[in-house]
């Protein structure tokens, strides 16, 4: 029997009559699987458990009035003397603070002055940005290239560059004791 149902090809699937099946289904509960239990809800069992356990009914007593609920994290205890998580109050801005102009927003402190520099590190900087901008210039305008022109553009930067670099002051907070390793 079973080379039996092992030569006999699939049945092609019917898509109009599955699809017509899906349609009219739609917005239904599905039917629970055979075998299982149906689903009760938490009401349905409390109302069993008398059943179940003999207990005469009672009458009712008179519901206790509903406690107010408590905001979430009302459960959270905090140490003494230290407030909840919201113990603060927004400062309100006191009419000192504010004149007609002002909108009320922060207003930075203007920054510190950058510091002085020397002659010898502005013809630095102009060497290294300048030899690149004369280069590009040059090939932008198709100027001929001239061992003048190509020595000032390339030695122009990397003088430049090495007079920045041989200037640069010492960074002593790495070494202060390196043979140590972490100290507690």
């Amino acid at each position: 029997m079973a080379e039996h149902d092992a030569d006999r090809e699939p049945q092609p699937i019917d898509e109009e009559a599955a699809w017509a099946a899906i349609v009219a289904g739609y917005g239904d509960e599905p039917s629970d699987p055979p075998g299982s239990k149906p689903f009760k809800s938490v009401e349905d069992l409390a109302l069993l458990e008398g059943e179940r356990n003999g207990a005469p009914e009672a009458p009712a007593a008179p519901e206790p009035p509903e406690p107010e609920p408590k905001p979430l994290g009302s459960s959270v205890v905090f140490a003494p003397g230290v407030g909840g998580p919201r113990d603060f109050k927004v400062a309100e801005p006191s009419d000192d603070d504010l004149d007609d102009t002002d909108e009320g927003h922060f207003v930075p402190p203007e920054p510190p002055p950058l510091p002085e520099s020397d002659v010898t590190a502005k013809f630095a900087w102009l060497a290294v940005i300048g030899g690149p901008l004369l280069m590009l210039l040059a090939a932008v305008l198709q100027w001929e290239f001239t061992w003048w022109l190509t020595t000032l553009g390339v030695g122009g930067f990397i003088g430049g560059f090495a007079t920045l670099v041989a200037r640069m002051k010492p960074d002593d907070e790495d070494e202060d004791d390196p043979g140590r390793g972490a100290v507690v």
